[in-house]
């Protein structure tokens, strides 16, 4: 997905009245234009140190992030390192833009052998570094899985079978990056201490409610406040096992993370490039453009997506049908991370497809019972929901009726958390392609 730089002429705006769908589309666009690396990096660049520049990555907007850098970084000062990002999210290069900075593909969400093997290399140019050289780390969302380096006594199968648990689990992103910093060589500030006594600037999009940087990507430049007794208790709640040797070491505080305060950290520095926020307020300046009213609910909303969808539904509804909280027209926009947490499945019955955005729009869909004049689209904004080829999915007035139509039943998708083959069967799905950065969920309502 190819988006316009700041200085190339957009299109013009789709009108809401006759276009719904198009316009909620274009505030979508709008999101992901103002969070892209390239926008929001310039500011926060320091200068070239005296001794080598050495710049180490991992996100979804690993690519994008990297070939911002080089097309910033003065020519002629020495730039190399290693950034890890997602299969196939590697953005076209500009035409002359040198490469400096490798980039390498792995897995996302449940890390693989390639993941493995770029941590290890990560880890290892942090070897020789010096007080005169300067680290730039570059972070975004998927970084977790991305680098991965399980502890000692931990295997890639264990990593893998304990990160698919997680996200099975409905467990919120601070619970599973707890866990994986504590079952980790290089995240929970790990990857920063091991770059002294060079001095670390990280550069991170953020993707996580409230903009943390110890929770962005498991934090791997940042100190750690959780314990291994936090990690410890997440699991246990959860009810995901790890091997006895790990468990041990986890109850004797032997896999502890650097903590505020440590020494090694002195002189670093975390800016973000680009949030959540952000990106709301992009999307809610075209619309107010369009002359309609804006009302931006929260970019922190966290809870199961299907519920979620429900109580945004309840939202619109009140506005379509009493004017209340909001008046009519006007568009409604939300942010955060929802979770999904997958049901039992009866024998023979296949895992549905789908991630948090599709599974928002079927309880949303649920929710608005066919209420007229309100459209809906919920997408994810790195353009690719949980596994699935798609960014998300659009919802209006109409959606219960053609899936009655077409022997589509909201029940029966929900059960199976498979929104992907609901939103398919309607041809309502957002796809995209990758966009080349992440700053989590996107969702808006256009109530008329």
């Amino acid at each position: 997905m190819q988006h316009p730089s700041p200085s190339t002429p957009l299109a013009p705006t789709p009108d809401y009245r006759t276009q719904p769908r198009a316009f909620l589309r274009a505030l979508f666009d709008a999101a992901v234009r103002d969070a892209q690396p390239l926008h929001g990096m310039r500011a926060w660049l320091p200068a070239p140190p005296k001794g080598r520049t050495v710049v180490l990555g991992a996100g979804k907007a690993g690519g994008a992030m990297a070939q911002a850098l080089e097309a910033l970084w003065p020519a002629d000062a020495p730039l190399s390192g290693l950034v890890v990002t997602r299969y196939g999210h590697v953005p076209p290069r500009a035409p002359g833009l040198a490469q400096r900075i490798e980039v390498v593909e792995a897995a996302h969400p449940v890390p693989d052998a390639a993941g493995l093997d770029a941590a290890q290399r990560i880890l290892a140019l942090t070897q020789g570094l010096t007080e005169d050289d300067l680290v730039l780390c570059l972070i975004s969302g998927g970084g977790s899985a991305l680098l991965t380096l399980p502890c000692d006594g931990l295997t890639l199968d264990d990593k893998q079978r304990i990160n698919r648990a997680l996200l099975d689990s409905g467990a919120h992103i601070g619970e599973m990056n707890c866990v994986r910093k504590h079952l980790s060589q290089i995240k929970g500030g790990r990857l920063a201490a091991a770059c002294a006594p060079a001095r670390v600037v990280t550069l991170t999009i953020s993707d996580v409610p409230g903009d943390d940087p110890s929770v962005i990507a498991s934090g791997p430049t940042v100190p750690d406040a959780s314990t291994c007794a936090d990690a410890l208790e997440i699991l246990g709640r959860y009810g995901i096992d790890v091997p006895p040797a790990v468990h041990a070491a986890l109850q004797a505080g032997a896999l502890e993370t650097p903590k505020p305060g440590d020494a090694r950290f002195a002189g670093h520095a975390v800016h973000l490039i680009a949030t959540p926020w952000s990106a709301l307020q992009a999307a809610a300046d075209m619309a107010r453009a369009a002359g309609l009213a804006v009302h931006v609910l929260s970019d922190e909303i966290e809870g199961e997506s299907r519920e979620v969808g429900k109580v945004h539904a309840a939202l619109a509804r009140a506005v379509a049908r009493r004017g209340q909280p909001f008046a009519a027209p006007c568009v409604v926009l939300s942010g955060g991370e929802t979770t999904v947490t997958v049901r039992p499945r009866a024998p023979g019955v296949a895992r549905g497809r789908g991630g948090r955005a599709g599974e928002f729009c079927l309880g949303l869909a649920q929710g608005l019972q066919g209420q007229a004049n309100v459209w809906a689209l919920a997408a994810d904004t790195d353009g690719i929901d949980g596994s699935e080829d798609n960014a998300g999915a659009f919802v209006g007035p109409d959606t219960l009726a053609r899936a009655a139509a077409a022997g589509l039943r909201v029940d029966d998708h929900l059960a199976r958390n498979d929104a992907w083959g609901f939103f398919a069967g309607l041809d309502d799905l957002l796809t995209t392609g990758p966009t080349h950065t992440n700053v989590n969920d996107f969702r808006v309502l256009l109530i008329l």
